[in-house]
Formats: C-alpha cells, structure tokens, sequence
C-alpha cells in the first residue's frame, strides 16, 4: 500500500512591502509605450477620443503621417472616414463615433467591425479591420486599444 507523508516546516507569513512602481502605472500608458514601438498597426485612444499613441505601421496605414504629429488629435478628426457607399461620402459624427475605437470606449465593451478610410490626398479608398478593446485606469475605463488590419479584396 502506498504512504504519503506531509511536512510543513513553519508557517508562512507574507511580509510587508511597499507597492512596486509598476502598480501606479495605468494599463493606458503601459500600452502606450508599447504601441508607440509595435510593429504591428494599432494605436491607443484616451477617453476624449484622442490619440495618445500609433505604430509607425498604424499611422502609415491611416495616413496620419508620422505617429509624432498624430498623437493629441481626436481619432475621428484625424482619420479621413469615409462610410461604405459607392461614392464614399465622409462619415458624419453620429455614425463615425460608432467605429470600434469609439464605441469600445463608450460601451466599455470589446468592440469591432470595418472601417473605411482614404489614407492620404488621391490614394484609393482603404477598408480596415478594427478590434477595441477598453484599457481600465483604476475601476473606469481611460481609454482603448485598437489592432488594426487591413481587408485586401
């Protein structure tokens, strides 16, 4: 017959410490560092809508220009969107706060779908695939966070 035997030797008893430094930092500007390096298109919206960051990737593919001069304008501002007509007329605010960035922001839920953008003065129509999800700075959501693909067809 098999024998188990257990041995304790001591209690354990949590020592005190002090918070790290990690711990005061929001999950808002923990993504912004990295999306600002990421290679992938993505970008981080505060909750005014603005932009806090944007790959390289991310910024050609929106045709923001250089990340740099993106970050502090308002995402739907920014961002030539177009709705999906054959004539691509500009999106008007009612529906341009429901791309995804936004919408996750104001349903504090993951969100996605297609957006249409023109990149840049004369370049054809783009669509992209955007999944949002909201980025927690304590128990309030502080912003979101968008990965970014665009649709070849």
């Amino acid at each position: 017959m098999a024998h188990v035997e257990l041995s304790l030797s001591g209690a354990f008893v949590p020592q005190a410490r002090t918070p790290s430094e990690a711990e005061f930092i929001t999950s808002v500007e923990r993504w912004t560092m990295t999306v600002a390096a990421a290679d992938e298109p993505c970008l981080v919206i505060d909750v005014e809508g603005s932009i806090v960051a944007v790959s390289p990737s991310g910024s050609e593919l929106l045709g923001l220009g250089k990340p740099a001069d993106a970050v502090g304008r308002r995402l739907n501002a920014a961002v030539h969107l177009i709705d999906f007509t054959a004539g691509g007329g500009r999106l008007e605010d009612p529906e341009a706060e429901n791309i995804p960035p936004l919408l996750a922001l104001r349903s504090e839920r993951l969100a996605r779908g297609l957006i249409r953008v023109v990149p840049g003065e004369g370049e054809a129509p783009l669509t992209v695939d955007a999944i949002s999800t909201p980025l927690m700075a304590g128990d309030r959501v502080g912003g979101t966070l968008t990965f970014l693909s665009p649709v070849r067809y």
